[in-house]
């Protein structure tokens, strides 16, 4: 397995997260391109210390962008929903 670092690069902290967590104890992060469903539940468990019951994944089309006559394309990028088992909770602030 890559180390955790390499699979999970950043969670993913917005005003819809928020709600995901508090109402479906859902939780978003931003993820490597080429990680599976299997690795990112194993590597968010090991990280946080919790239960992961369910993963789903999208890629997010990196947008074109031009700058003077030149176009160019920013890069894609995958997000992960992971859903929490009943009693655990990732609290990333610690307030």
């Amino acid at each position: 397995m890559k180390p955790l670092h390499q699979i999970i690069k950043k969670p993913l902290i917005t005003e819809k997260t928020n709600q995901l967590k508090e109402d479906n104890q859902v939780v978003a992060f931003e993820v490597a391109i080429n990680a599976n469903k299997v690795q990112i539940k194993q590597a968010v468990e090991k990280a946080f210390d919790v239960k992961v019951t369910n993963v789903n994944t999208n890629i997010v089309a990196g947008k074109v962008k031009r700058v003077g006559l030149k176009f160019g394309k920013r890069s894609n990028r995958k997000k992960a929903f992971v859903t929490l088992a009943e009693g655990s909770n990732i609290d990333f602030f610690g307030v």
